[in-house]
């Protein structure tokens, strides 16, 4: 294989490996609180219910009246259907007639494959806080979370698998935190986020101008990176029944350094190079309001607002500083708004539910079948159950539903071999309608010293 071959091979496996993150980012993970879950997180930055307020808002420690540790997690199961799928291959129509290539391709008729839906894989989210008063006014906490997170994970002979098979990245944070009380109605508070992101990317090169799956290359990058970031909370209370929340997530800056290979069927590697990308992931801004009605039921609105405008475009650069790939991404800023409420049944039982509408960032023309999502609606129900003052088990369920999608790609930069001067000989097409759906099972316990 000659060099431009393997330049256009790194270059298509990072940049939708990395569109991918992206979308994971506007594709944001919620999960680091199920007592939150449960009535959508609508407010997240003002309900101070334990020490996942760490992450809803640090202002809210300080409101916290002893130590306390909040562990739990949230198990995702997504489904997913594909219909009115065509994908095609094409050849070059000097090659297709046994002579040298002319530029021009034609196409051979559908792509050998399948598409059985259902990529995503059952993924267990896990969060950690800790929250300790030191004084009537001050307090300091920690939290460990996930902010940022996709998988997708299609069958070996998937028919869009030149475009992407496989996408796992995670980031990790962790978050020391202090937050201050100035009286009864006014707190701050602020955390440093250090921040980890792994990821392990793949796609499929055909080898034949057949495009069988059993002769195809894998070509996969793997990369990691660390970066600090900062979060901002305030709290306002005019009166004791109504709290006001705003907290900001700063963007992170990663510069991702990746391994790359291209290994045949055999297991022989083909080539290997590193490749780096910088990229940054956005802001947010979370507004909520907690108002108690009653004794017993308090009401909860939020809305949230997400920077992707930033995200214009995918630049990868190779292990000489070489310009690889430039790709628009053009994504737009994104808001989400949830409303929610929290009855308390009895002394120890609490009752929630709560509505979310998430809008997507991403646009029809660049969307990829490696996060093929839309706008969402999800649908909430929770409960707290404190069998004594030091203890509370909190669990939902969350049902999502995502607007029906389709995703549309195609590329012409297939087949480059030494044997073809490096030209790209083939192409490949891949269109198909997308449903998502989602279950969230949450459960959480929260300890009091």
């Amino acid at each position: 294989m000659n060099n431009k071959f393997n330049k256009l091979t790194l270059a298509a496996a990072i940049t939708a490996a990395f569109a991918s993150q992206a979308h994971a980012g506007g594709y944001q993970i919620n999960e680091q609180s199920v007592s939150g879950q449960g009535y959508g997180h609508a407010g997240r930055s003002s309900n101070i219910n334990d020490a996942s307020i760490v992450y809803g808002n640090p202002a809210g420690m300080s409101f916290l009246d002893r130590a306390q540790i909040t562990v739990g997690g949230t198990y995702l199961n997504v489904n997913t259907d594909l219909s009115n799928v065509e994908a095609t291959r094409n050849i070059d129509s000097g090659v297709a007639l046994g002579g040298a290539p002319n530029g021009n391709q034609i196409p051979l008729g559908s792509m050998p494959g399948g598409n059985d839906g259902d990529m995503v894989p059952g993924t267990f989210i896990p969060f950690a806080f800790y929250a300790q008063p030191v004084t009537d006014q001050l307090a300091f906490g920690f939290g460990v979370y996930a902010p940022f997170g996709s998988k997708t994970e299609y069958e070996d002979d998937f028919q869009g698998r030149y475009f992407g098979n496989y996408t796992e990245v995670t980031v990790v944070s962790a978050q020391p935190t202090v937050s201050y009380r100035f009286n009864d109605q006014w707190a701050i508070g602020a955390g440093v986020t250090y921040n980890r992101v792994e990821g392990e990317l793949r796609r499929q090169l055909p080898s034949s101008p057949a495009f069988d799956a059993a002769g195809d290359i894998d070509s996969r990058v793997e990369g990691d990176d660390e970066a600090w970031g900062y979060n901002l909370g305030v709290i306002y209370r005019p009166v004791a029944e109504t709290t006001l929340g705003l907290t900001y997530r700063s963007k992170v800056e990663y510069n991702l350094e990746g391994s790359f290979s291209a290994t045949d069927p055999m297991g022989n590697v083909l080539r290997s190079d590193s490749a780096s990308l910088d990229l940054t992931t956005p802001e947010t801004v979370n507004f909520s309001l907690t108002q108690q009605m009653t004794d017993r039921l308090k009401l909860m609105f939020g809305a949230s607002w997400v920077r992707w405008s930033q995200f214009d475009e995918i630049l990868v650069r190779g292990s000489q500083g070489d310009q690889i790939t430039q790709e628009p991404q053009n994504y737009s800023n994104a808001w989400a708004f949830a409303t929610g409420g929290e009855y308390q049944l009895t002394p120890t039982l609490a009752l929630r539910a709560g509505v979310t509408l998430d809008f997507t960032p991403t646009n029809d023309e660049d969307r990829s079948v490696r996060i093929p999502s839309d706008d969402r609606r999800i649908f909430s129900l929770g409960a707290g159950w404190s069998p004594t003052p030091d203890m509370t088990l909190d669990f939902a369920y969350s049902y999502l539903t995502e607007r029906g999608t389709f995703v549309e790609q195609e590329r012409n930069d297939l087949l480059a071999s030494a044997a073809t001067g490096g030209a790209a000989i083939g192409g490949a097409n891949y269109s198909a309608d997308y449903k998502n759906e989602a279950h969230g099972f949450g459960a959480q316990l929260t300890y009091r010293f």
